[in-house]
């Protein structure tokens, strides 16, 4: 914080200006502030019907998890979820320091603030007690606030935002022409001013490349190799074949997720999160076969495509 409002004091007056702050928090070992220890005493992590619950009909890593879960995992995974609030309570303050500053300065009503992160985190869904790997909702969904010019306050826009469109929104902002960059997402900015006539996207793309040790993990050596994260209980949270790709659709009768593992066992995943928001049926061997074929060939799509022809908008209905 220090460091942030170090910048904006001593920062040329006559130049645009581009700040990124990256916080610790709420990242581990979830270390609050001495002002914060007490906060959030009664609080436990959600209790939503994935909570808990044994992950059948989806890839081994999730299945291997132990339902249900021990009391000390439970308390381990409340535990955290406690403390990453608490962490967030110091980043609160960083926000309101740097807002304040802005203020003072004069720039604050000619300054776009973003505020996001880069992944979401699990604590108890499908007994995994705690991480951020995994393809869904809980793992892949996160915030993003913006406020600045031209953005009318207390709006929500439902369009699939990627984190990919955060670069190029920045360089519209700066007045810099996209089709100069062989960026992949597209600019927010029409979106945030309200323009109701610009064309979106209606799916986008979800990849992770799994890690584990050559070796056993160290916490759970009995395990074998290939897997990483296995605590509490030897419960393991990434693996070597725990790589995935995924396309998230979303038109006016579906919201769909289709995913595939790279993995000697072909393995696919698809949920329909109008009827099924918390993921918890895995319909890969239910849904039509048309379906999964056109999900298969948009998702061979997004992942060949590059620059310019991944910021080419459409609707696609897999109906």
């Amino acid at each position: 914080a220090n460091m942030s409002l170090d910048f904006l004091e001593y920062k040329s007056n006559f130049e645009p200006f581009f700040m990124m702050i990256a916080t610790p928090a709420p990242h581990s070992p979830w270390t609050p502030a001495p002002q914060y220890t007490k906060s959030f005493q009664n609080v436990s992590a959600p209790r939503n019907s994935n909570f808990n619950i044994h992950g059948k009909n989806k890839h081994w890593l999730i299945r291997q998890a132990k339902t249900p879960m021990s009391n000390s995992s439970i308390q381990f995974l409340d535990d955290a979820y406690r403390k990453r609030w608490q962490t967030l309570l110091s980043v609160d303050d960083l926000v309101e320091k740097l807002v304040k500053k802005l203020e003072v300065n004069g720039e604050l009503d000619n300054t776009y603030i973003f505020y996001t992160s880069d992944n979401g985190f699990h604590t108890g869904q499908f007994s995994l007690p705690i991480d951020k790997r995994q393809l869904y909702e809980f793992d892949i969904k996160v915030p993003l606030l913006v406020r600045g010019p031209g953005i009318k306050p207390n709006q929500t826009n439902k369009m699939l935002i990627a984190n990919i469109d955060l670069g190029p929104t920045i360089l519209d902002i700066a007045g810099y022409e996209l089709n100069k960059t062989q960026m992949d997402g597209m600019s927010l900015l029409p979106l945030l001013r309200g323009d109701k006539n610009v064309t979106w996207r209606s799916d986008f793309l979800v990849e992770y490349q799994g890690e584990g040790y050559n070796g056993s993990d160290p916490t759970c050596p009995g395990l074998g190799p290939g897997v990483t994260h296995c605590f509490p209980d030897c419960v393991c949270e990434d693996s070597y074949n725990n790589t995935y790709a995924c396309v998230r659709t979303l038109s006016a009768s579906w919201d769909l997720q289709y995913c595939e593992f790279d993995d000697r066992e072909v393995f696919v995943e698809v949920y329909n999160l109008t009827a099924d928001p918390h993921q918890i049926n895995n319909i890969a061997k239910t849904i039509d076969q048309e379906i999964l074929e056109k999900m298969n060939y948009r998702l061979m799509m997004l992942q060949s495509c590059s620059g310019a022809t991944c910021r080419t908008p459409g609707v696609f209905d897999p109906g």
